[in-house]
């Protein structure tokens, strides 16, 4: 499944894009500035989207490559 594969299922799912997880994820204080913060690991993002938007693995830690800068909107 291609990025872009997972980011459509993701929002058809949670109704959410990827600027919306940005936001979440700052309000959380996963993220400061855009940034994960220093303590984040990707198994507390992955328990915060299976949790509370009942994502899978696969898909929550898509989320987490956006987040931590690996893979953007445009990645393929």
């Amino acid at each position: 499944m291609s990025f872009q594969a997972y980011l459509t299922t993701i929002k058809a799912k949670t109704g959410k894009d990827a600027a919306d997880f940005r936001k979440l994820a700052e309000e959380k204080g996963f993220t400061q500035n855009g940034e994960l913060t220093a303590t984040t690991k990707a198994g507390d993002i992955v328990n915060w989207l299976k949790t509370d938007f009942e994502l899978g693995h696969g898909h929550a830690m898509a989320i987490y490559a956006l987040l931590k800068g690996i893979k953007n909107e445009s990645s393929q």
